[in-house]
């Protein structure tokens, strides 16, 4: 007789997409829409989400590889598998420990936080609660920057980055204006709740808490001259985030760039802009391995990763689902997160005869009937 299957305990879940219903449920249904939500008609937003789908895997048999073993190396850093935590803001909202929470599930899994400049908490706080979990390493923590008008206060806050124990800067260059994003107009979700702050702006972390922090400024000045300031005024990695065009692609090479993510900011920035897995092959012809490449946006399983992968990535970065673990059970959620996508990827892997990421090659893809991916 076969043993009966463990029942699910209520709330447990099986996979992202159903932890991401049982925190709608959790949140203010105009939180829960700021994080959900993309612009205008969410066209790029839906991309994201089904284009995966479009790209099937071919899997190899009798390859005799064994378990998996997901460890990589990024920027010189090691990391137990190919996923970091994407920049999103505002971790609070989701749960009281926001950033401290999730910065102490990724370091104790083992993975690349990217911290966001927008956090409610502050860096020097985020790296402390990573060091509490990162059993003696040093962990993997970048740094998210919108460059301000003001680089003076732009320095400071990079400095900062420094002293806490970011070793990279990822500069999200995709935001030259605010996109328009109808739900949270609908909702009139415009400002924080009171005692929620973006803690980065408030300039030096010894400064009066009683004092207002700057509004982040998106700026349409932002140009290539200020990533070669940039490269004049740290010495940490830079890597942009947001690039699209093959040929933005080439020139952040020719900037001396670190590394690239490949992100149409979760479709909440210029609608109708492809999914970022259908742009990658592009960007991936356009460096030529010169740097490595990280996508996010629309991964929700382990064959996702894979077929990033496949397709020419480094590493994928997951943003949403962040959220969703938070405010489903706080750090451990985040946890759970990870090791959701961390098991995916060992079966897929293992499924298509690879024994690590390494071994991932776009012979294992094929385009589907549903149409094709790039």
């Amino acid at each position: 007789m076969r043993a009966s299957p463990p029942q699910l305990q209520p709330g447990q879940t099986l996979s992202l997409r159903e932890l991401e219903l049982e925190a709608r449920k959790r949140l203010d249904p105009a939180v829960y829409d700021f994080v959900a939500g993309g612009a205008e008609d969410e066209v790029t937003l839906r991309a994201n989400d089904v284009a995966f789908g479009r790209i099937g895997l071919l899997p190899r048999v009798l390859c005799g590889k064994g378990t998996p073993d997901l460890a990589i190396s990024l920027l010189g850093r090691p990391a137990t598998m190919p996923v970091l935590i994407a920049p999103t803001a505002f971790h609070r909202l989701a749960h009281p420990d926001g950033e401290c929470a999730t910065a102490r599930a990724a370091a104790a899994a083992g993975v690349i936080m990217i911290a966001s400049m927008a956090s409610t908490v502050a860096i020097e706080q985020v790296a402390a609660a990573a060091r509490e979990k990162a059993a003696g390493a040093e962990p993997s923590l970048w740094f998210q920057l919108y460059i301000q008008p003001d680089l003076g206060f732009t320095e400071t806050i990079i400095r900062r980055a420094e002293v806490a124990g970011c070793n990279t800067i990822a500069v999200s260059v995709d935001s030259p204006t605010f996109g328009r994003r109808e739900r949270d107009e609908r909702n009139g979700f415009h400002d924080l709740p009171p005692g929620l702050w973006c803690e980065n702006m408030r300039g030096p972390i010894a400064e009066d808490k009683t004092v207002r922090p700057r509004n982040i400024v998106f700026s349409s000045d932002v140009s290539w001259q200020h990533i070669e300031w940039l490269r004049r005024t740290t010495e940490l990695k830079i890597v942009l985030k947001g690039v699209m065009h093959p040929a933005d692609a080439r020139l952040a090479v020719e900037a001396g760039v670190d590394a690239l993510i490949i992100s149409n900011h979760g479709g909440r920035q210029l609608d109708t802009v492809p999914a970022a897995v259908e742009l990658l092959p592009a960007i991936r012809d356009a460096v030529a391995g010169r740097v490595p490449l990280v996508i996010d946006g629309g991964i929700r399983r382990g064959t996702d990763i894979v077929k990033a992968l496949a397709l020419g990535a480094a590493a994928v970065a997951i943003g949403r689902p962040i959220f969703w673990g938070l405010a489903v059970a706080g750090e451990e959620g985040v946890t759970q997160v990870l090791e959701m996508l961390r098991s995916e990827l060992v079966r897929a892997l293992t499924l298509c005869g690879c024994g690590s990421p390494c071994d991932v090659s776009p012979d294992l893809l094929r385009l589907t009937p549903m149409g094709e991916p790039c």
